[in-house]
């Protein structure tokens, strides 16, 4: 087990004890080296664990999928199940013939949900969570609590003492990401992880899950596309700087985002809103990752600054998205632009209830700053629940409309 991921509290392991309590098979999803093997073990230690990292385990699963869960212990850990897609069907009538809840904690360092060799998707006998890298609130040990408090209307204005060093802190918090391993290593040796982790992930993880001539070609789709991070997505004018066709590049797109290492990000729009931009953005789900492709050093917080407003904002969203899975795990997650270029970086929606949440690297805010989200209230009318433009001051302010609040960053990891 990965030591450094042992010191972190992972917020998701009530949501995990909830789900083994009354299911099955529980699916825990995400990207290497997050945790997701940690946090199964150190909870469930009672639980037999196998790895299917382990090539005899991996080829015996293979060839004899029945034969291989027939043998497993009543309650078990199978890590890397990704590896053998023909278990789920093996696990599928196993779970038909004993329908104990918690019998199979299943983890996965692919997207499952979106694998098209898997034939079977445990319907009814599933339940799938989300295991990020540590989000900035697990590492400060808090409960992450900011997306509860923006559904809930609970931000209030108060003017408090400024405080210099979190806007200082946060060019690091951003370019060292959530990986436990790297976290306590230099920021040289950082990088260095995060590259060997991309290499060993293009070069092995990827022949898993799909066929791919030519590894190379999506490692430097990779690299183009942390210097395109949190913008509009292009794949004709990916195409052209790679020379791909643009089928192939939305092929390794798709690779990218079931390895857990891209998000693409829907616009929002409403039946009415004809003039809305329709086209996703794309982030990359961690900013050390990130930074380390964009060559983005705390160094460039000052001369690069635009590049670091992009990296800001993914960050957010990650930071966001983690929170929904303790959260609200049905709330969905979207970006907003209109042909005036208003914008929101994340809108985030449950049902036709509508949030916003602007972002801003600077320590000022002015009333200004709330355009987009009062463009995004105006298309979503009586839908429209508030908006936060999240920023590196200290003091949570109104921008002239009771829905829109400044709020400070730095409410993501203390709340």
């Amino acid at each position: 087990m990965d030591e450094s991921s042992q010191r972190y509290p992972r917020v998701l392991r009530a949501a995990l004890e909830t789900a083994l309590a009354d299911t099955p098979v529980v699916c825990v999803l995400g990207p290497r080296q997050c945790g997701k093997s940690t946090l199964a073990q150190t909870f469930m230690p009672q639980y037999a664990a196998v790895t299917l990292d382990d090539s005899a385990l991996l080829a015996t699963a293979r060839s004899d999928p029945d034969g291989f869960v027939g043998a497993l212990p009543q309650a078990v850990i199978i890590d890397e199940v990704q590896r053998a897609p023909e278990l789920l069907r093996a696990i599928k009538a196993a779970v038909d013939r004993d329908r104990r809840p918690g019998r199979f904690l299943l983890t996965g360092s692919a997207n499952l949900l979106l694998l098209p060799q898997i034939s079977d998707s445990l319907a009814g006998r599933a339940e799938v969570l989300q295991l990020h890298p540590l989000t900035e609130a697990e590492k400060e040990r808090h409960a992450g609590r900011f997306l509860e408090q923006l559904l809930q209307g609970g931000f209030a204005p108060a003017i408090v003492p400024a405080e210099p060093e979190a806007l200082l802190d946060l060019p690091r918090r951003l370019v060292e990401g959530g990986y436990p391993e790297p976290l306590n290593r230099s920021p040289e040796r950082a990088r260095q992880w995060h590259r060997q982790y991309l290499r060993t992930i293009i070069e092995r993880d990827v022949q898993d899950i799909a066929r791919v001539r030519d590894v190379g070609a999506l490692g430097r789709l990779l690299e183009v596309l942390a210097l395109r991070n949190a913008e509009l997505l292009n794949s004709s004018s990916l195409g052209n700087e790679l020379d791909l066709r643009r089928e192939t590049i939305d092929h390794y797109l798709s690779i990218l985002e079931r390895l857990f290492l891209i998000r693409r990000l829907p616009a929002w729009h409403s039946n009415e809103a004809k003039r809305l931009v329709k086209t996703p953005k794309i982030h990359l789900l961690d900013s050390g990752l990130a930074a380390t492709l964009a060559g983005l050093t705390t160094a460039d917080w000052l001369p690069r600054r635009e590049r670091f407003g992009h990296l800001l904002e993914s960050f957010v969203l990650q930071q966001v998205v983690a929170q929904a899975g303790w959260t609200n795990p049905e709330l969905r997650f979207w970006h907003y632009r209109d042909k005036d270029q208003a914008e929101v970086d994340v809108v985030i929606t449950q049902g036709r209830r509508t949030w916003g949440i602007e972002v801003k690297a600077s320590a000022s805010v002015a009333p200004s700053d709330g355009r987009g989200l009062r463009q995004l209230a105006a298309q979503a009318g009586t839908d429209f629940q508030g908006g936060v433009v999240l920023y590196a001051g200290a003091s949570v302010l109104t921008l002239g409309d009771p829905r829109l609040l400044a709020v400070p960053l730095n409410r993501l990891w203390t709340l």
